[in-house]
């Protein structure tokens, strides 16, 4: 198990799985094996994440707080319990007016190969 990786066989109250620490973003890894990753990550006043273009499409679970999804220049408001998945391929950026918690899955596609 990862260090930052939570612990199988127990229960989480996921807000509760990371803290707000001022000015910086927090992130606790709930799975991070082929063919994904799932975090939860909280985001302190008016942080979020830089506009980036990922290959994989990423499910996004707001679980506190509201937030400002924008993919390709078209803005989403997410508020608690909303969720939306980021396209692969597409720029999108993650941001907030106050602090928030998500969770984020990252949805890699693994090709069958033939025996």
């Amino acid at each position: 198990m990862e260090d930052n990786q939570l612990e199988k066989s127990k229960v989480y109250v996921s807000v509760e799985v990371t803290e707000y620490i001022p000015d910086f973003i927090v992130s606790k890894s709930i799975e991070s094996k082929a063919p994904g990753r799932t975090n939860i990550i909280s985001f302190n006043s008016k942080k979020g994440l830089i506009a980036k273009i990922s290959p994989f499409d990423t499910f996004a679970q707001m679980i506190e707080g509201h937030a400002e999804i924008i993919i390709e220049g078209v803005s989403f408001l997410l508020g608690t319990g909303q969720s939306i998945i980021l396209p692969a391929y597409k720029a999108n950026h993650i941001k907030g007016d106050k602090r928030f918690k998500m969770i984020s899955t990252v949805i890699k596609v693994v090709k069958n190969k033939k025996c």
